[in-house]
């Protein structure tokens, strides 16, 4: 993704940036394969995009993740206590398998987690920094988390050791662990809204992804349009809010220059860090909805876009964007 799209600055920082290279969730690697139904450790063993398998935890492996004890009740965050924990392939371990709804490949996942290094010593938490975070499961990206959790329900607290380097770059270790809170559609579900006449024709693929016809000498108008194409049920957003939301982003001449569905998984950010077009135009929106934004020049990047975009200065844009969840 390119910096700045859709917002001024950047994304939501999250737990991911929070905690940086310590935090190793979001890391591409080899995936993992669903946990065993009697919550013993197991490692990460999905194929890799070179169609290899990824390693087998060995015993001590599994014997280092389950000398680490949790404590904690459900929906708060547990306490880790362990120390000198080493491993040597990623390897998980079920604590708490969930009673809610399934987690199914293609469906929003919403998690918080909190990061330990090798010798047991809290660096950062989703739950302190009331940033949960949401992924396509399934999703390029995400592969230490798409095996363990495929298959598993909504409440679902596991634990996750893998080998990493520390900023000297000596081999260490960080354990995860990690707390399954909500799925949803990734995508918009709601009812269908007929657009008003002239505007940008949107088709969606199979799997949701949007793609736009623009008519023969279509010029933006000098206001703001938020056409809602699918109406969703969920709770009204205000400005105030983080949103998480699969978008894709076109220049007037139709071509993309940013899409979340493109990069498997959707996007999160405050609406008060994004150009004006997005904060204005999905605010009163429900969740849910599929939104249709034509935005002027001077609510998008005005004079400056950002630097090695394809976007021309003064350029009104087009997006498309399923408001998955706010918060």
């Amino acid at each position: 993704m390119i910096e700045g799209f859709p917002v001024k600055i950047r994304h939501s920082a999250g737990a991911a940036a929070l905690l940086a290279a310590a935090l190793t969730l979001t890391a591409c690697s080899d995936g993992g394969e669903a946990p065993s139904e009697d919550a013993s450790a197991s490692a990460s063993a999905e194929a890799s995009d070179s169609a290899t398998t990824a390693p087998e935890p060995t015993e001590e492996d599994i014997a280092a993740l389950e000398s680490v004890e949790v404590e904690g009740e459900p929906g708060e965050e547990p306490t880790l206590t362990f120390s000198d924990v080493s491993v040597s392939v990623p390897t998980t371990r079920v604590v708490t398998e969930g009673d809610g709804d399934e987690l199914t490949e293609g469906k929003l996942v919403t998690i918080q987690y909190a990061a330990y290094d090798s010798a047991g010593e809290r660096q950062g938490s989703t739950w302190e920094s009331n940033a949960p975070e949401s992924f396509s499961l399934g999703a390029e990206g995400y592969d230490l988390l798409n095996g363990p959790l495929t298959g598993q329900k909504v409440g679902t607290r596991i634990l996750l050791a893998s080998p990493t380097v520390d900023a000297e770059q000596n081999p260490t270790t960080v354990v995860n662990v990690v707390e399954v809170t909500d799925v949803a559609e990734a995508r918009a579900i709601g009812e269908p809204v007929e657009p008003a006449e002239g505007l940008p024709t949107v088709t969606l693929a199979e799997d949701g992804a949007p793609s736009v016809d623009i008519p023969e000498g279509y010029e933006a108008p000098d206001e703001l349009v938020a056409q809602t194409l699918i109406k969703g049920d969920g709770a009204e957003v205000t400005a105030d809010q983080s949103v998480t939301a699969q978008y894709t982003g076109w220049t007037l001449d139709g071509e993309v220059f940013d899409s979340s569905w493109e990069r498997g998984t959707p996007a999160q950010f405050s609406l008060q860090q994004v150009i004006p077009g997005w904060t204005d135009g999905l605010s009163g929106q429900t969740v849910g909805s599929q939104v249709l934004l034509v935005i002027p020049a001077d609510q998008a990047y005005g004079a400056n876009p950002p630097e090695g975009s394809s976007i021309e200065p003064d350029s009104p844009l087009i997006f498309v964007v399923d408001i998955l969840s706010a918060s």
